[in-house]
């Protein structure tokens, strides 16, 4: 199938079919997915059907194994990769066309030779004519027979209008006109085939990510099986170069990997024992083991593959409005054919001619001219690339994404995110990194930097604290060795914690804390209009805190961490949840792309989201919001600006995501929740990707009317020629069917070109083509 109308055909011959309980068409992968009562009809009847309807059946249960034409993987369908120009059709087709060019040459050329051969109920056939019946023979009949099944399962398509066409020329002498629409109609027929292949082609790069084999460590020993072999659980290998052939856990060794297929990432991601690896990815150069956590089938790249394909079937606002317009635009312009056919030389006794805006025309009364005329319109009732030219925008828009690391879940959150006014963006885990890290390290009097770390890593070593998991991963990267043991350690709930290193009670925790153990922190938390920079805040003379500093770093959302004894300060350190690199360039570039307004929705607290909102530069932010109160909030930027994108985690944010026109998920690899719940996921902690999903999606939207409207246009240019002579059906063939299918499908692998671009350190900025 490569047409709504082909699939058309088929669903309406399976509707005849008692026990399909479900039939789900999609013309853009080729594929039917049927569901069917085992007891009431069998799956010989169901292909029975569909070739009923003039179709082959490739693969399916009976299918071997090992058929190189059977793509189905997984639950994962795609047509098989066609060998367009030297199928049979094709073969047919170029030996109709060698008719029709010795039948022009013998016709307009060669008159002399063009002798009479044979005669039919004392009609003379030239040798023209019998090379021009041999076109209709060739390239003809494969459109009468499709022409036929349409008729049989009353589906008024393509094939049913051009083989009444062909017949019609052919029965009333007219070969030139029946060969000539033989032909080009089936080279048309292939370059539409070839098209609709072109865009099925980023799928299929998809499917080919994942391995075939794998190598698993089985009883000591390494055997390469098929990966559908592979148990959860057992250890495969994976050597430099190979892909990772399903998800798992690394349990031994450590190399760089290209997850790039995945999450989009364009650096290759360290993993080193316990980290997560993704099917499909590619290990750059060491070696690994990995623990397999899911069969082949559920693997991530699976569910991303299985989920796009899935997407074609929702269909956008475009493709309802195609599909009921469609529904009276060929009925129509099927009856105008008929009556240009018949009604002009009933009512045109002889030629007449006009002037229309300065050029002269003549309407012939000649029932031939006019019986041509309503054969060209005829061809023009095809609404096929009126039709297609929704579904292969959303096809190569939705496999574009996939390749970079987004997953869109349908084409209507594809055509929807190009039309929002304003995005509602979740602090904790989307603007910002979601893990705590030091930010600040603040040394007073004597005290250096690394000594200041060494007590405070030292205190945390017996907390479990995030805060504590801070401070000890930026001693070990500041190379901070010989960590104190502290004795005596205890918990000071709410307050920070203390314990004896050397003889000597160190305490680390809130300002708050040493002030109740008597120092005066009121100069260095002193209020001011506007707040010092953290750079600033050094050290003063008499080894206290400088003016400002502590509310320098509190303004600045992070939380201070003082570190110090009962009678002398060593210092402060600042940490905070990291605001990703990508953040403050992805909301400007929203921006430029045409989005109103930008808003940060936060649990947290005023100041910290203050802080991190005059960082990133959103528009506006809203703090200190339980889960109920973010849809209220949704809701109200709904009311002021029109549709809404809220992009979050996934899971906290899930009542959020599904009040907002689109809810996107952040960093859904691997989290088969945020996979379910949201219209769209980012599959890696990207926020860069959110511009470049806009741009495709605003992109995608243009595409389509461009489609829409030059598809309708030209059609209307072609029937109002028709009449008054100006287009012919060769016209008619190669200019409003082969043309315009040609030309939807070509602006539709534009979007293939929109790619991300890096943006502080991550994936976001897009280039449009």
């Amino acid at each position: 199938m490569d047409c709504p109308s082909c699939a058309q055909k088929v669903d309406k011959s399976l509707q005849r079919v008692d026990g399909i309980t479900d039939a789900t068409l999609q013309p853009t992968t080729g594929t039917a997915n049927v569901t069917y009562d085992p007891d009431r009809t069998s799956e010989a009847d169901v292909v029975k059907a569909i070739e009923g309807a003039g179709y082959e059946v490739v693969g399916g249960s009976d299918a071997e194994s090992d058929d190189e034409d059977n793509q189905a993987t997984d639950g994962v369908d795609i047509a098989p990769p066609s060998e367009v120009w030297t199928s049979p059709r094709a073969k047919k087709t170029w030996l109709g066309a060698a008719f029709v060019t010795l039948g022009l040459l013998f016709e307009f050329l060669l008159t002399g030779q063009n002798i009479t051969v044979a005669s039919v109920l004392e009609y003379p056939l030239h040798i023209a004519d019998v090379l021009f019946l041999g076109a209709v023979a060739a390239s003809g009949i494969p459109v009468v027979r499709s022409g036929y099944y349409s008729a049989k399962n009353r589906s008024l398509d393509i094939d049913l209008l051009m083989g009444t066409a062909i017949i019609a020329a052919t029965g009333i002498g007219y070969f030139v006109e029946a060969a000539t629409l033989a032909v080009l109609f089936s080279i048309a027929e292939l370059l539409e085939d070839y098209a609709m292949d072109r865009a099925r082609d980023s799928l299929r790069e998809l499917m080919e990510l994942s391995p075939d084999e794998a190598t698993v460590l089985r009883d000591g020993e390494e055997v390469t099986v098929p990966a559908e072999e592979v148990d959860v659980g057992e250890t495969v290998v994976v050597r430099p170069g190979d892909k990772i052939p399903l998800d798992g856990t690394v349990i031994d060794g450590e190399s760089a990997v290209d997850q790039s297929p995945i999450t989009g990432e364009s650096v290759p991601v360290d993993k080193t024992a316990g980290d997560e690896v993704y099917a499909g990815a590619i290990n750059e150069e060491g070696y690994l083991e990995v623990e397999v956590t899911s069969t082949a089938g559920d693997s991530t790249l699976s569910r991303i593959i299985e989920m796009v394909q899935g997407a074609q079937a929702k269909k956008t606002e475009s493709e309802q409005f195609v599909d009921r317009f469609s529904g009276y635009y060929t009925p129509l312009v099927v009856v105008l054919a008929i009556l240009t056919a018949a009604i002009p030389p009933l009512v045109i006794a002889d030629p007449v001619s006009v002037d229309l805006a300065g050029y002269g025309f003549t309407f012939a009364s000649d029932w031939q001219t006019w019986f041509i005329r309503g054969l060209t319109l005829l061809v023009i009732a095809c609404p096929c690339a009126f039709v297609i030219s929704t579904p292969v925008s959303v096809v190569s828009g939705i496999t574009s994404a996939a390749k970079n690391g987004v997953l869109i879940k349908g084409g209507n959150y594809l055509e929807a995110m190009g039309g929002v006014d304003a995005v509602a963006v979740d602090k904790t885990g989307t603007l910002t990194k979601g893990e705590l890290a030091v930010t600040d390290v603040v040394p007073v009097g004597d005290t250096t930097a690394d000594d200041l770390l060494r007590r405070a890593a030292g205190l945390e070593r017996r907390s479990e604290h995030p805060i504590a998991a801070a401070i000890l991963a930026r001693a070990e990267e500041a190379g901070v060795g010989n960590l104190p043991d502290p004795t005596g350690f205890e918990s000071l709930t709410g307050k920070g914690i203390r314990g004896e290193i050397d003889g000597e009670t160190y305490y680390a925790g809130k300002p708050a804390l040493f002030e109740e153990l008597g120092f005066d922190l009121s100069r260095a938390r002193r209020e001011t209009d506007g707040g010092v920079m953290a750079e600033e805040a050094a050290e003063s003379d008499d080894g206290a805190f400088a003016e400002n500093a502590l509310t320098a770093l509190e303004q600045e959302g992070k939380t201070v961490v003082i570190v110090g004894t009962e009678s002398e300060l060593l210092g402060a350190i600042a940490i905070a949840d990291e605001v990703r690199p990508a953040s403050k360039r992805a909301v400007e570039r929203l921006h430029e792309l045409g989005v109103e307004r930008v808003v940060m929705l936060t649990g947290d607290n005023e100041g910290t989201a203050r802080a991190i909102a005059e960082q990133v530069g959103v528009d506006e932010y809203r703090a200190e919001l339980l889960p109920d109160e973010k849809v209220d909030a949704v809701e109200e930027l709904q009311a002021e600006y029109g549709e809404v994108a809220m992009v979050g985690d996934g899971i906290n944010d899930a009542p959020a995501l599904a009040t907002a026109e689109v809810g996107i998920a952040m960093g859904a690899a691997g989290t088969d929740t945020a996979l379910e719940t949201a219209d769209i996921a980012l599959m890696g902690d990207d926020v860069g990707k959110l511009p470049y999903l806009y741009d495709l999606s605003h992109t995608a939207n243009g595409v389509i009317r461009q489609n829409i409207w030059a598809s309708l246009g030209v059609k209307a240019l072609l029937a109002v020629g028709v009449p008054i002579g100006l287009v012919s059906v060769a016209v008619a063939v190669v200019v409003g069917d082969m043309g315009m299918s040609l030309g939807v499908t070509g602006n539709a692998m534009r979007l293939s070109r929109i790619a991300p671009e890096r943006m502080g350190g991550e994936t976001g900025q897009e280039t449009s083509a």
